[in-house]
Order: structure tokens, then C-alpha cells, then sequence
């Protein structure tokens, strides 16, 4: 019995090799397991975010409830304790998400080593294969033809090589495909890390604006001392300060002579601007709308300067274009002073400008690059506003700058913008 290996059982062993390799190269059941077990784990964690969702929907009935109702400090109340369940309904659902998101990643950790676990054995074999086939192609026709004591043998053998380089074309495909496997799961673990620090962000911004809410509910009490009389002299107070700070604006604004080139503005009906919300309600229009006109001491006479969206506290609010952010603001760091609240005024390059103002918490900074759809803040309740809200205004950037109120009675150091009345745009002629 001759030591030395015929071809064949050289090819038999390779196979042997292959099959084995391949075996070893599936998932470990443990790791089947773990996968499964994640997959009831998110499955469950779907349906509880569902649940949380349906929450969010009944609170904010009851939010739009209470905004179509008169104006009491009970009424007023139970929309703050609406907005606080519904926001610790979103706080709730944020953590859900996030509780998904690393679930998530942990699956796409395993699946990931998986892939190349069986890259790494399926590498591993092709290069035993190719390294026994060079052993043999190493030999001369003569001593191959040598070596076989029947013709016959040598050309089974030669059958059998031709099926092995079939099989190394099909190792080479499946490394192709395992390849193209591993890429689509990592940029799945990417897409899922992106999501999850939004979650995280996201989270912040909720308990802030959670904290502010309270705070807000707190202080009325404490204003108003829980008496519907007091809620009524507080709310004829606060008119009187916005109707006296709306009077020096006007005045301010009737002495600019700014001098604005219509050829600087895009054409009406153009759609250069986006929605700011991604749910769009619109409460109030633009110029002298109804409510305008039978509140001109709200409005000085002149019209409702922009357009209102139907937000509740927390809604993200978006840059209806990219731009760089001119300037922000909060006028309720002045006591007394009732005007835009929080602010944000971005200008855009195509000649336009836009406001956005009532907001519960600003996510950027004077002098900050914006992309159109960026969150630039939420909205909110802040300064003089009736209900939670978003104020949306559109100016020609001509004829807008930032404004310091070092005179001021009531909004005494107050910074917002103010305009030329010219420079006042209807915001749905660009939207």
C-alpha cells in the first residue's frame, strides 16, 4: 500500500475540507438564540411605543380641547396638565426608542461578528483549496501521468479537478455575497447609531421643555394665587404691556425708509420656502384677517404681521430654508415684557428672511449654518401668546434688522426684529 495520496483522494479530502468549513462557518445556535431573543425583545418594545403613541394622540385631544374654550385660569390649568402628560408621554416614548435602538444594535453586533466569523471560514478554506491545487499543478504532465497506474485514473482525476474549480468559483461567489451581506448590516449599525444620538438629544430637549412647563404651571398659580379674578386682572395686564410694546415697534418701524428692490425677491407661487412643521394647521393668516381685525389692539391696526401654525409644546420646529441664522432672542427674560417670546430669525440667499417665534426651547446660535429642514428649535407658549403656537413670519432681508429697545417702557433692553412695513411678506406666497 503506497503512502503517497492519488489525485482523487487529494480532491475528496479538499471537498471533505470545504464541507467542513462550511459547516463551521453557520451561525452558532447560541448566537441564533440571542438573535431571536433580541428580535421578541424589539418586537415587544414596537408594541409598547404603539401603546405610548395612542397616549400622546389623547392628551393632545385634550390640549385642543381646552384651546377652543374661553380663556379661565381653569381652562388654562388643565391644558398646562395636558401639555405635562403629553410631554411625559413623549419623554416616555423617547426612552422606548432608545430601549429599541441599542436592542437593535446589539442584534446587528452579533449578525455582524456572524458575517465574519463565516467570512474569516470561508477564507480560510478557499485557501486550503487553491493551496492543494498548487501542489498538484506543481507536478509535470509526466510525472502526474507517472504516478497513475491507469490511464483511466488520470482522467477522472482530471473530472474531478474540473469540479473542484467549479466549486471554488461557487466559494468565491459566496464570498462575494457575504461580503455584500456585512456591508448592508454595518451601514444598518450606522443609520441605528445616528438614530439613537437624535434619541438622546432629543430626550434632553424634552425634559427641558417638561421643566419649563411646570414651571410655567407655578408660577400662574403663584401669580394668580388659584382665584379665576386674579387669572382675569393677570391677563388684562399682560395686554396692556403687549399693546404699549406694539405701539413703540409701530412708532420704529413707521421712521424706517428702507429702500427694497422687488427684483431681490423670489417670484410669488416660486415654493422657496418649506413648511416649518411637518403637520401643518394654520390658525391665523396673513394681514388683516379676522381675528385682526376685531383685535386691533393686538395687532396696532396693521394686520397680523405673519402666519399662525396650530403647535403644541414640544412640536420640533424646521428651517423653512438653509441660511445662516441671523440672530435668536428671548424677551421673557424681561419681566413685564410680552412680545415674541423665544425667537429665532434666520436669512436665507435668495433674499428672504424668516421668523419663527413663541418657541419653548432654541436649538441654535447667531451666526450658525443651517440646512433647510434642520430642527431650530420647538415650540411653545412663550411670550404673548394665547395658546401654544408657532408665529411665522417672512421678510424681505432689505428691509429687516435686529433691534435693541434701550428706551423702552415695558421691554426696556428687549432685542427682536423689527421691519419697514414694506419688507412684510405673505408667507404663503413662498411656501
Amino acid at each position: 500500500m503506497t503512502l503517497r495520496k492519488t489525485t482523487a483522494q487529494i480532491i475528496a479530502i479538499v471537498i471533505l475540507i470545504i464541507l467542513a468549513q462550511f459547516l463551521s462557518s453557520r451561525t452558532p445556535i447560541f448566537a441564533e438564540s440571542k438573535i431571536e431573543e433580541l428580535r421578541g425583545k424589539i418586537s415587544e418594545k414596537n408594541e409598547e411605543i404603539s401603546e405610548i403613541e395612542k397616549d400622546i394622540e389623547k392628551y393632545q385631544t385634550e390640549i385642543d380641547k381646552t384651546l377652543k374654550e374661553s380663556k379661565t385660569l381653569k381652562n388654562q390649568i388643565s391644558q398646562l396638565n395636558s401639555t405635562a402628560n403629553k410631554l411625559g408621554a413623549e419623554i416616555k416614548l423617547t426612552n422606548e426608542k432608545i430601549d429599541s435602538a441599542n436592542l437593535t444594535l446589539e442584534k446587528l453586533e452579533i449578525e455582524i461578528g456572524n458575517k465574519n466569523n463565516q467570512i474569516e471560514n470561508s477564507k480560510e478554506s478557499l485557501a486550503e483549496v487553491l493551496r492543494r491545487i498548487d501542489e498538484e499543478e506543481s507536478q509535470s504532465l509526466l510525472e502526474t501521468l507517472l504516478k497513475h497506474g491507469k490511464l483511466s485514473d488520470f482522467f477522472d482525476d482530471l473530472e474531478g479537478m474540473e469540479q473542484l474549480q467549479g466549486n471554488i468559483t461557487a466559494k468565491v461567489n459566496e464570498l462575494k455575497d457575504l461580503k455584500n451581506s456585512l456591508e448592508k448590516i454595518q451601514g444598518e449599525k450606522i443609520a441605528e447609531k445616528n438614530n439613537l444620538s437624535a434619541l438622546n438629544a432629543k430626550l434632553g430637549d424634552q425634559k427641558k421643555i417638561a421643566q419649563q412647563n411646570k414651571k410655567q404651571k407655578d408660577v400662574l398659580l403663584q401669580e394668580t394665587k388659584n382665584r379665576e379674578e386674579n387669572y382675569k386682572k393677570l391677563l388684562d395686564e399682560k395686554l396692556a404691556k403687549k399693546e404699549a410694546f406694539e405701539k413703540e415697534i409701530m412708532s420704529l418701524e413707521g421712521e424706517l425708509r428702507i429702500q427694497i428692490d422687488p427684483n431681490s425677491l423670489p417670484p410669488a407661487g416660486s415654493g422657496v420656502l418649506a413648511w416649518p412643521l411637518d403637520k401643518i394647521t394654520i390658525t391665523q393668516y396673513f394681514g388683516n384677517t379676522p381675528f385682526a381685525t376685531e383685535n386691533p389692539q393686538v395687532y396696532g391696526g396693521m394686520g397680523h404681521n405673519g402666519i399662525d401654525f396650530r403647535a403644541s409644546v414640544g412640536t420640533p420646529v424646521k428651517a423653512s430654508a438653509s441660511g445662516i441664522v441671523e440672530a435668536t432672542g428671548n424677551t421673557d427674560l424681561i419681566s413685564g415684557c410680552y412680545s415674541y417670546g423665544q425667537w429665532v430669525l434666520i436669512k436665507h440667499n435668495n433674499g428672504l428672511s424668516t421668523l419663527y417665534a413663541h418657541l419653548s426651547l432654541t436649538k441654535v446660535a447667531a451666526g450658525q449654518n443651517v440646512v433647510i429642514g434642520d430642527i431650530i428649535g420647538y415650540s411653545g407658549q412663550t411670550g404673548y401668546a394665547t395658546g401654544p403656537h408657532l408665529h411665522f413670519t417672512v421678510y424681505a432681508t432689505q428691509g429687516v434688522k435686529i433691534t435693541k429697545f434701550t428706551n423702552s417702557i415695558n421691554c426696556k433692553n428687549a432685542v427682536i426684529p423689527i421691519a419697514d412695513k414694506k419688507a412684510y411678506l405673505n408667507p404663503l406666497s413662498y411656501l
